[in-house]
């Protein structure tokens, strides 16, 4: 099979970038669209042709500077018959693989994209020239991951195998070795980890991907425990870090955050409370602290820690020397 052309843009695709392009004004021949949409010149004459005869859009070749061009204004491209389902599905794909460009997973995106805009089914109509610009996405701080160590850990946590690599913890100069039987590859907050049974250690452990390095396969395998399950391991964990405690934490937020408090799920065991004049009041039940101070040292003067008292005294260290630093 022709894995380049298993993974060629798929036709509604690419009529859509040939109409923006005309609708734009800008130069548009077979050369220039060969390469923008990495296809034959055959394919290239094969759509402008479909959309010429078919969808009776107002192409034509102009000699004179030997290109395509509208002949008269065309604000929308013709509508395409979708479902519901496949309409939203479209938007939020098109949309979320633009996201993940550069990511281990964007090759896989782009497959199922191209697979759900080339299978569209008649039901229902709409633009998608006009409605795929309706949704966006932007996430802040996207990690970097090495696509050799992911897809490294990712066949081993597969076929469960054991791994040896190289990794350096935060604060640290130099990296160790570590031998560790990866059970899980997780994206938390933007970022790759994989949960592993380091076996040196004797407990699980999380790594962060973009301080792994040297991936060996060890070939050596082993059986994931049945009762490992990633929502039970990151269950107490505000982001990433759990740990053996049971820390009800509670914190209370002025009026001038307090919607977007509400606005979004936090954690699991989350529970409101609301307050007299727009407050509010957030309980979480959680493993371990670090995560939460820094949460909570986000939100700033509008965020109140009440319980428990080593949070307090932990962030009342790191507001004091704070203080100093921007005194």
């Amino acid at each position: 099979m022709n894995f380049r052309a298993q993974l060629s843009r798929p036709p509604l695709e690419r009529m859509l970038k040939i109409h923006d392009e005309l609708r734009r004004g800008a130069l548009v021949n077979c050369t220039k669209l060969m390469k923008a949409l990495e296809v034959s010149r055959k394919t290239v004459i094969r759509d402008i042709a479909f959309m010429r005869d078919r969808l009776e859009l107002p192409i034509e070749f102009d000699p004179l500077i030997q290109a395509y061009r509208y002949t008269q204004p065309v604000n929308a491209f013709p509508t395409v018959n979708v479902t519901e389902g496949e309409l939203l599905a479209l938007l939020v794909a098109q949309r979320a693989l633009e996201q993940y460009r550069g990511t281990p997973f964007h090759r896989q995106l782009e497959i199922a994209f191209g697979k759900l805009a080339g299978g569209l089914r008649d039901r229902i109509s709409f633009s998608p020239a006009d409605e795929l610009r309706t949704v966006s996405f932007k996430n802040i701080g996207l990690g970097k991951t090495d696509l050799a160590v992911f897809n490294a850990l990712s066949g081993a946590v597969l076929r469960q195998e054991e791994v040896t690599f190289d990794y350096r913890k935060p604060g640290d100069a130099r990296a160790s070795s570590r031998r560790v039987q990866p059970y899980h590859l997780a994206n938390r907050e933007n970022l790759w980890y994989l949960v592993g049974f380091d076996l040196e250690r004797g407990a699980l452990r999380t790594f962060a991907l973009p301080r792994i390095a040297t991936v060996a396969n060890t070939k050596a395998g082993f059986t994931r425990p049945a009762d490992f399950s990633p929502e039970k391991f990151f269950a107490n964990a505000l982001g990433v870090l759990g740990g053996g405690g049971d820390y009800r934490v509670v914190i209370r937020f002025t009026a001038a955050v307090a919607d977007r408090i509400r606005e979004r799920e936090w954690h699991e065991s989350q529970e409101l409370r609301e307050l007299p004049g727009d407050a509010l009041e957030v309980q979480l039940r959680l493993g371990a602290l670090s995560e939460v101070e820094q949460w909570v040292l986000g939100w700033g003067a509008a965020a109140q820690v009440l319980a428990p008292a080593e949070l307090r005294e932990n962030l009342r260290r790191t507001t004091a020397a704070l203080a100093k630093i921007y005194a």
